[in-house]
């Protein structure tokens, strides 16, 4: 890199993997194919501009300078300040900025270097190329032959207008499609073989030349390039490596959970070319694997027939540890159906962690800055009871198993926190809910995670999808004024738009309102897509 403008290095959490520069100004990632540079709707999932503004308060502030496509990966600059943002919008309307992208091509072609000029405009789900007859906006992009192997024609493309999906039209509009853009007339791959390869500017206050430049990777499966992206190992060594049918394996999911990894799908177990293909494609080395069938009715089933199974490998001990957002906590693929955590609530316990919600959202609870106190409903192994207590709080657990209790303050001694200093209610949660109102207590912070179905003795059927205002409703005299609830579900019946609306209606029918709030779905190792919609849905509310 050119210049000698200072990178930042922050001494609160690592830097994610895909972060190439990051100054006082400017912000430049490697975007992974797979991922969007922004969200495309509100219950959508996050884009890697969102992702970044929700993960800490020095990136609330980032604009949008410039995107890539989804499926395209490569070098992509963000605006940090008023300042830089001004100049990189100036860079690039003023055509100061270079880009260039490689493209791989099975097309045979005759020429060294070349340019295109023609009008580009929307047809349909597509962009089409033409004269400035047919109407659209000029584009114009500079190509030039890098080389030939098996792999195809190897083609340098440099950008000179910035229209929506240019460089592909231009491509397919002159007889050599794009490995992978089915969209327009290329052959099928793996994955797009497009990549923003080189990104050159000047600095927004130093007037420095900048430049950086990251190779392709286009034998990589984009489901590895993605974790590999968002995950920083020496934190987190557990997160979903495969999500079905939006990593191209329906039906089939593998999670690395630290030194093993976990299949999960139904019907049969994998055979051993199955497990050694999704291990492949998931770019993950593991000492052993282990088969989940997922099951409809699981309560139906012994804990001993619900357990994963090993298929290949190593066995794991009856219990080990897996690292998330650098703390530590217990699994087992012993227990039954479950092994001890939930990966998809991964960042909700950041935010915990971190006390940052996202951007726009304040954290102040406790009042004076203090984090205050935390209560966890249906807390199972009690990850989030760890996470909140790791940011400060004091926490209350509350669970309807002595075991998962147990386990609970395990994780809790496994992250040097005193489990003494907390309290672990056994009981159940509507019951409790009553008793702790009586006793006019109080929390900061209420999570409410509860299962989809769930039966009491004392108060019936819960269904998550008819019922979840009726537990808000009973949570919120327990919550402080200026609160926050952290209210989840991953009942698939229940749509986003819905949930939110039962929880708001909750809120302004107990005669309160939210004073901040944030919609978020499942992390971006669970992607979604129309094959794959989104299953987990998460509401922040700050709460009068």
């Amino acid at each position: 890199m050119e210049g000698r403008v200072e990178l930042l290095v922050m001494k609160e959490t690592a830097l994610p993997p895909c972060v190439v520069f990051e100054d006082a100004d400017l912000l430049v990632v490697h975007k992974p194919p797979g991922w969007n540079t922004h969200s495309p709707a509100p219950f959508a999932g996050e884009g890697i501009y969102e992702w970044f503004r929700n993960r800490s308060p020095r990136w609330e502030r980032l604009a949008i300078i410039h995107r890539l496509d989804k499926d395209t990966s490569g070098l992509l600059v963000f605006g940090k300040t008023a300042e830089a943002n001004r100049s990189l919008t100036e860079q690039f309307a003023r055509r100061k900025v270079h880009k260039e992208y490689v493209l791989v091509t099975d097309r045979t072609v005759n020429r060294d270097s070349w340019v295109i000029q023609s009008n580009i405009r929307r047809v349909g789900d597509r962009y089409v190329s033409g004269s400035p007859q047919d109407g659209g906006d000029p584009a114009e992009t500079r190509f030039r032959v890098l080389r030939s192997d098996e792999s195809g024609t190897w083609i340098a493309a440099e950008p000179v207008t910035g229209r929506t999906h240019q460089i592909r039209v231009h491509a397919s509009s002159h007889g050599f499609p794009i490995l992978g853009d089915t969209l327009y007339g290329g052959a099928p791959a793996h994955r797009l073989h497009l990549h923003s390869g080189r990104l050159r500017l000047f600095h927004p206050r130093s007037g420095e030349a900048l430049e950086w430049e990251v190779p392709p990777e286009f034998s990589s499966p984009a489901s590895g390039l993605l974790r590999r992206a968002m995950i920083t190992p020496s934190e987190t060594d557990a997160c979903r490596r495969i999500h079905g049918a939006a990593d191209g394996v329906p039906g089939r999911y593998l999670d690395q959970l630290g030194r093993w990894s976990l299949v999960e799908g139904e019907g049969e177990a994998p055979s051993e070319s199955e497990v050694r293909n999704l291990l492949e494609r998931s770019s993950v080395e593991s000492e052993g694997v282990y088969f989940k069938a997922l099951r409809r009715h699981v309560r139906q089933t012994a804990p001993g027939d619900a357990c994963p199974s090993l298929r290949g490998g190593v066995e794991a001990p009856s219990r080990f540890e897996i690292r998330e957002n650098g703390l530590r906590f217990e699994l087992s693929f012993q227990e039954g159906y479950s092994t001890g955590i939930f990966l998809d609530q991964r960042d909700n316990r950041r935010r915990l962690l971190t006390r940052h919600v996202g951007a726009g959202f304040p954290w102040s609870p406790g009042g004076d800055g203090m984090p205050g106190e935390l209560l966890n409903c249906f807390a199972y192994t009690c990850a989030f009871s760890v996470a909140g207590a790791a940011g400060g709080m004091r926490t209350t657990s509350l669970d309807l198993s002595r075991k998962y209790l147990d386990w609970g303050r395990r994780n809790f001694v496994l992250n040097g926190l005193d489990p003494a200093g907390h309290d672990f209610i056994y009981g159940d949660v509507f019951d409790w809910l009553g008793r702790l109102a009586k006793k006019a207590r109080r929390f900061q912070a209420i999570v409410l995670d509860p299962p989809t179905f769930s039966r009491s003795r004392e108060h019936g059927d819960f269904r998550a999808e008819s019922d979840y205002g009726d537990l808000v409703q009973l949570a919120l005299p327990l919550l402080a004024p200026g609160g926050i609830l952290l209210a989840s579900t991953n009942a698939s019946r229940l749509s986003p738009e819905d949930f939110v609306a039962a929880v708001r209606m909750a809120i302004n029918g107990s005669g309160r309102r939210c004073l901040a709030e944030l919609y978020i779905p499942q992390p971006p190792d669970f992607p979604i897509t129309r094959d794959e919609p989104a299953h987990l849905k998460t509401f922040w509310c700050a709460v009068s």
